[in-house]
């Protein structure tokens, strides 16, 4: 029998069922199961454990956070036992380390793979979640938290004609496990954020010719990648817990600190020399030159500029240069990629650069696209368009909290949350580095680590004091969403009109800041707070005396 098409009635009645087995489903199953001993299932639509890393294997696919920072910090044991290979891991690498973690702590007997979550309703008269799956099996838990991850629903473009296509076409987010071949083949790549950055370099090197469209040009930093010497892994292991003190009181949970410098205290020859230096370290600690590059337009122009001449300096044809340094934006006001030879890519003879501001894509035909000034025919194409991101992969389950309520109706307008933790009217739901959290601002398992450990001291205190569920409350969540906004406007983050950090990579979607831009530490602070005042803002419903 196909356990798809059998009909299933009887729940599996469980404390808590988390969606997804990435890096916050795994460490959200260790602590629900090992440190308050509940009875927990994993629920996850891949055919192995791994999140993100599980699905994004496009050529070049590597973390953006270097490799001794992009761990859990909670072990010091796995922390000395593992090593990483080099200073930016790869897709295969990081999927290696999150299922020697699956099978470290024996995670694997209560994760359930190749199951897809189509919904979850609560239901007020047993204040329970009632979860089905597209499997058959059912299954029932007084708390649901979401473990689905900022960047994980593709965002596949809704152009005309791509059935049409005879060649073959991928996302980069929905990528063969088999690979792709390109020798021999046309290739057209769509979009230039960060997977496009990664994957055009490699996708050159094997494709007889690479086309790549691009809307938006975007700021890249090279990530200067070697390999990792024993003196490094050594230093890292030794140094854990100063990499930790550093992740968990800064900014952007990175392994280093923000200047306290200001672009203007310095002289235009000092400034142009920090760059420099920090140019050819390479790396996301660029953005850390000067403590004001996202505050002041002035200040940020300074970097901007800076590397706009290196985009000039590095590519040879002046309309290619000229295209690629031709940035709407301020300087990190998207997450600003790093790279491994993407602008030395566009020197290659067999790479063109099509600038859809001035001819856009029209259709796509069976031969290849089309936009409004040529056709160009190609073999494959490639959606490096990113993904819906932040809600995107919520919006897709079918989640119901109070008296039927929507998740798609409570978040028409945006979505509407209290620290990224919970929502209102969907009691016993968690979202782990949801929006309204800083999420995506971070490097993601400091982040993630902090969000699981917070979610499972709360569901100790509900346990320990018997306490029916937790909500988020309508008002509380109002004020963070303002709060969230207020903060992204004190910066020059809402300027990149095209950010998915506003949703705009996604037709129709709310114009609304998602991540919480105030900085992690602060962040953390005020849900210590939240804590100590008794979780002010939540509404909690105790159990009746019966």
């Amino acid at each position: 029998m196909n356990p798809r098409s059998s009909n299933q009635t009887s729940p599996v009645l469980l404390d808590a069922i988390v969606v997804g087995a990435g890096f916050s489903g795994l460490y959200q199953l260790l602590l629900l199961r090992d440190k308050l001993g509940l009875s927990v299932k994993v629920l996850d639509a891949a055919q192995g454990v791994g999140g993100t890393w599980y699905w994004n294997r496009y050529p070049g696919a590597r973390c953006d956070s270097e490799s001794h920072s992009y761990a859990y910090y909670f072990s010091k044991e796995l922390l000395d036992e593992w090593e990483w290979s080099e200073r930016y891991p790869q897709q295969p690498e990081i999927l290696r380390y999150l299922n020697h973690v699956a099978d470290r702590f024996q995670l694997r007997p209560d994760i359930v793979l190749g199951t897809r979550v189509h919904s979850a309703h609560y239901t007020e008269t047993d204040k329970r979640w009632h979860i089905t799956t597209d499997t058959g099996q059912t299954y029932s838990a007084k708390y649901f938290i979401t473990a689905v991850g900022c960047l994980s629903s593709a965002n596949i473009p809704d152009i005309s004609g791509l059935d049409s296509f005879a060649g073959d076409w991928f996302h980069t987010g929905e990528w063969p496990h088999e690979g792709v071949d390109f020798t021999g083949k046309h290739v057209g790549v769509v979009g230039t954020g960060s997977t496009g950055i990664q994957a055009i370099p490699v996708i050159a090197e094997q494709a007889k010719h690479l086309t790549v469209f691009q809307r938006t040009a975007n700021y890249s930093i090279p990530a200067r990648n070697v390999p990792l010497d024993d003196s490094f892994k050594r230093y890292a292991k030794e140094n854990a817990d100063h990499f930790r003190e550093v992740m968990t009181t800064n900014t952007n949970a990175h392994p280093f600190r923000i200047s306290e410098r200001l672009v203007h205290d310095v002289s235009e020859d000092e400034r142009h020399q920090i760059y420099e230096e920090a140019w050819l370290k390479g790396g996301l600690q660029f953005r850390a030159t000067f403590k004001d590059l996202l505050q002041n337009p002035d200040s940020n122009r300074t970097a901007a500029d800076f590397i706009r001449h290196k985009i000039r300096q590095t590519v040879t044809d002046p309309v290619k240069a000229e295209l690629l340094s031709d940035i709407d934006h301020p300087f990190a006001a998207k997450r600003p990629p790093i790279d491994s030879g993407y602008f030395e890519t566009f020197n290659a003879d067999n790479v063109d650069l099509v600038n859809l501001r001035e001819t856009p894509i029209e259709c796509i035909t069976p031969r290849g696209i089309q936009t409004s000034k040529a056709e160009y025919s190609l073999d494959i194409i490639v959606f490096a368009t990113g993904f819906d991101a932040m809600t995107g992969s919520l919006l897709k389950m079918d989640i119901q909290g109070r008296d039927g309520m929507t998740l798609q109706k409570a978040w028409q307008a945006g979505p509407l949350n209290y620290l990224g933790l919970q929502v209102p009217g969907f009691p016993n739901m968690f979202t782990i580095t949801g929006p309204g959290s800083p999420s995506v601002l971070c490097n993601m398992p400091p982040a993630i680590e902090h969000h699981v450990e917070w979610i499972t001291n709360c569901i100790e205190h509900l346990q320990k004091n018997k306490i029916d569920s937790i909500e988020a409350s309508q008002e509380a969540s109002e004020r963070w969403v303002a709060t969230v906004n207020a903060a992204a406007n004190e910066t020059l983050l809402p300027q990149a009109k095209h950010s998915w950090y506003l949703g705009a990579n996604v037709p129709g979607k709310p114009r609304v800041f998602m991540p919480y831009p105030g900085g992690f530490l602060r962040y953390r602070t005020r849900c210590e707070e939240v804590v100590k005042q008794g979780y002010a803002g939540f509404r909690v419903e105790r159990e009746s005396a019966s």
